[in-house]
Formats: structure tokens, C-alpha cells, sequence
């Protein structure tokens, strides 16, 4: 277990001296890790630090996911401890087999032996609930328990998915008494029915609904990134009795991310004389299907293919292999596609500011009017146009507050086609009408709100 220096406030010697706070964080994902969910708690643990919060952050120490960005770290401050033990899971591309039980099985195993690996497989994941980040629990709890001991904190925090992190959160705050807040990254309801790997069978449903259960009631408050999610959870609050108190924190948009030195990257080229460059950074999947976009690129080909020719898309991020078929009928149209795997989020930044206008999409399935991509927030910031392809919500009514076009809904084809229409005619793009007020989304302030709860939960235990 490898862990970074811990450093203790300094011994009190006046009386106007105020101790710092520690800040048990509970992230299965972050730093090397990368994607979108990283930035949340990196972001906390900069901005705790600044206001007088040190952090401890359990994480592990070989985490199996799909990508690595090591950008991020330098985004930690130096003072921040780490409790680092390990998983037994799988690696990531393990994981996505057995999910799938993957066919390239076939061509060197037997029937008997694909059935008795297929039953296996069946059998390993029914077992691995809520997720299979469930393997890293004993250790997890085991090496926390033990730093706990040792290192006064004053609270913990677990942020979500994976929804393992809750139980160990829980499991601590049984053996502390520490306030704990539990962080919904996204609601586990969703999860369990949108995210690649999820289980959705019956016996699956039954176990992480009880284990949901558990966790709120020894939650002492509720976080999550929609106020519509925050009302639903305290929904459930209610409907098991618990005092704990609920808030919405937004994902935001980090200033320091927007300066100058972020603005250009030699990685990411200019855009050719005359092409309007339309960007979306970010995993594509079931929640945020590219069909809407490609199927109006499409219609557009059909009826104006010179103005088709003008156009780029850059997508940035990660893809199902679902959303790269879709993405691959481009091929047919006039429209260039440009598709760049992930990369590390100062490059993501720089092909923000390349664009004419940035892409940002949500399906129209249930639940996805709870639902606010975090991006968004990185493209009020970035003030560029955007074509913003979602239903009814909670995210498209923050778009219809700055933007001229507003969210146009995934089946309105006609409509996203009209749009292109207008910003090839054009020959520009039209910026948003109003971004003086999305300083209330800035990293910074959303972090305060995380701090005043922080307060509520701990100045009382500090006062006794």
C-alpha cells in the first residue's frame, strides 16, 4: 500500500488560531484514472484545501477501468494523503468479456466448456453486486479502518458510481461515528439501467435496491448533480425516515481550466478555410446517442450536398462500439468525420476552443430529464454556439437560459437539419446570448455548497 505524505496541522499556539479539517474521500475513481466523473472530486479536493480542508483519498491502487490521465494530477495538491490497497478485480477489458460473454471464446473452447464458462460467467456476476468494484470492499475498509486510527478526520465523503464506494462509506461510518455524505454522481436507479456492464436482471435489482436502502439510512446527507435528482432522493429520504439532509451540486466549470495557456495545443490542428468545425467531446453510449446528429447530416447530404462538404464533426472520447456504427454512415455523406480517442483533458479544453460550435447530446429515455451532462458546464465556459440535442429537462432548461437556439429534442430531425442549414448559410456561428451568470456554476462556488455542508455536519461535533 503505498500512500503520500500525510501532513498534521501545526500545534494551536493563540487563540486565534483554527485548526484545519480532514476529509475522509471515498473515489474509487481518480487521478491516474481519466473521464469525465475524475473531475468532480479533483476539483473538491482543490477547492477543500484552499478553504481549510485537508483530504485523505481512498482510491485503489490498481484500478480497472478503461482509461488513464495522468494530466490530472497535477491538478492535487501536494498536502493530499492517499490510502492506495488494492482490487482483485479483473482488468477492464476482462470485465467487458465476461459482460458480454464475448464469442471469441468460440474459436478454441468446446460447447461443453463455452456452456460451463457462460454459467460461470452468469454465476460471477450475480455474485458481484452492486458492481464488481465490490472486490476492492475488504481491502478498502481494512486499510481505511486503519489510517482512521491513527489520523484524527472529522468526516467522509463517497462519491458514486461505483456504488461499492457507498458501502465501504457506510461500513466506516459504523465503525466511527464520523458524519457521512454520500455523493450521487449519477442515480443508481440509472446506472444500473443505462451504464456499459450494468446488470439488469431481476435478482440484481432486488439486492442493489436493499443495498440502497442501507446506505441512505446511515447517510447523515445526500449529494447530487441535478436538483430533479436531489428531490427524488429525498424522496426516498423521506419514505425511510431519515433526518439526513439533501443538496444539489452542480459538476461546473473550473476557471482555471478556461485560461489563456489552455487555449491552443499543437495536438489539436486548425480547421481548414471554410469548413465550420462542430465538436462533442466526451463518451458516447445509450445516454448520449450521436443517431439524432447523424441522421440530420445525413438528410442534409441528401438535399444540399456542397453544404454537407463544409462541415466537420470531431468527436472526442471514448464510443461504444453501438455509436461507432452509427458514426461510420458519415462515410456516405459529404460530412468529414473526425474521430479521436480519449485524451487528456487540457487537449479536450483545446478542441473547445477550435470549434464553431460544440455538440452536446442526451437520449430521450426515461429518466434523462434528471439527467445534466457534465460538459455543459465546460461549454457555457468555453462561449461558443451549441447544437444541444435533448428532451425535456432539467439540462435543457440551463440551455435555454444562455443560448439563442435553445435544445432542440432528439426526434426533431427536421429541426437539428435546419440548424446546420443556418450556420453553413451563415458562414459563422452565433455564441450565446447570456453567460455573465454561469459563475454559480464554477468549480469553485459549487465546492462552496459542498463546505457549508461540511459545516453543518462537523462545527457542532468540533463545539463539544
Amino acid at each position: 500500500m503505498s500512500t503520500a505524505t500525510l501532513l498534521l496541522p501545526p500545534p494551536q499556539t493563540s487563540p486565534q488560531y483554527s485548526p484545519r479539517r480532514r476529509l475522509l474521500l471515498v473515489a474509487y475513481c481518480f487521478p491516474p484514472v481519466g473521464g469525465a466523473g475524475v473531475q468532480r472530486p479533483v476539483k473538491w479536493v482543490k477547492y477543500l484545501h484552499r478553504q481549510g480542508w485537508d483530504v485523505t483519498v481512498l482510491t485503489p491502487s490498481n484500478p480497472s477501468v478503461p482509461v488513464i490521465d495522468e494530466s490530472l494530477e497535477r491538478e492535487i495538491p501536494a498536502e493530499t494523503a492517499f490510502i492506495r490497497p488494492t482490487t482483485w478485480e479483473p482488468s477492464y477489458q476482462a470485465k467487458h468479456k465476461i459482460a458480454k460473454n464475448d464469442d471469441t471464446l468460440r474459436s478454441w473452447t468446446s460447447w461443453s466448456k463455452r456452456l460451463a464458462g457462460s454459467l460461470a460467467r452468469s454465476a460471477a456476476k450475480l455474485m458481484l453486486q452492486p458492481d464488481p468494484q465490490i472486490l476492492w470492499y475488504h481491502n478498502a475498509v481494512r486499510a481505511a479502518t486503519a489510517r482512521l486510527r491513527e489520523v484524527p478526520h472529522d468526516a467522509i465523503l463517497a462519491t458514486a458510481p461505483p456504488y461499492t464506494s457507498f458501502l465501504i462509506g457506510a461500513a466506516l461510518k459504523q465503525r466511527f461515528q464520523l458524519p457521512l455524505i454520500l455523493d450521487y454522481r449519477d442515480e443508481w436507479d440509472l446506472s444500473s439501467r443505462y451504464l456499459e456492464n450494468a446488470q439488469r436482471d431481476v435478482w440484481s435489482s432486488f439486492v442493489q435496491e436493499r443495498m440502497q436502502r442501507h446506505v441512505l439510512s446511515r447517510a447523515d446527507a445526500v449529494v447530487a448533480t441535478t436538483q430533479a435528482s436531489t428531490d427524488r432522493l429525498a424522496e426516498r429520504l423521506q419514505a425511510l425516515k431519515s433526518p439526513a439532509k439533501t443538496t444539489c451540486i452542480y459538476n461546473g466549470f473550473d476557471d482555471d481550466d478556461f485560461s489563456s495557456q489552455h487555449h491552443h495545443d499543437e495536438t489539436v490542428p486548425a480547421k481548414d478555410p471554410g469548413v465550420f468545425r462542430l465538436v462533442y467531446t466526451g463518451t458516447l453510449w445509450n445516454l448520449t446517442s450521436v443517431a439524432p446528429v447523424v441522421t440530420a447530416i445525413e438528410q442534409l447530404h441528401a438535399r444540399l450536398p456542397r453544404m454537407a462538404r463544409k462541415l466537420e464533426f470531431v468527436c472526442v472520447g471514448r464510443k461504444t462500439p453501438e455509436q461507432q456504427a452509427i458514426l461510420a454512415r458519415l462515410a456516405a455523406t459529404g460530412c468529414r468525420l473526425v474521430n479521436v480517442d480519449y485524451c487528456d483533458h487540457t487537449t479536450v479544453i483545446s478542441w473547445l476552443y477550435s470549434a464553431d460550435a460544440l455538440s452536446l447530446l442526451l437520449s430521450d429515455v426515461p429518466g434523462a430529464d434528471r439527467v445534466v451532462p457534465a460538459k455543459l458546464f465546460e461549454y457555457l465556459a468555453a462561449r461558443k454556439d451549441l447544437l444541444a440535442v435533448l428532451p425535456n429537462g432539467e439540462a435543457a432548461t440551463l440551455v435555454n437560459r444562455c443560448h439563442p437556439a435553445g435544445a432542440i429534442a432528439p426526434s426533431d430531425i427536421e429541426g437539428i437539419t435546419k440548424w446546420f442549414v443556418q450556420r453553413l448559410t451563415l458562414g459563422a456561428a452565433r455564441g450565446p446570448d447570456d453567460t455573465g451568470n454561469i459563475t454559480e456554476f464554477s468549480r469553485e462556488r459549487q465546492t462552496e455548497h459542498l463546505m457549508e455542508l461540511l459545516d453543518q455536519l462537523t462545527l457542532p461535533r468540533q463545539e463539544h
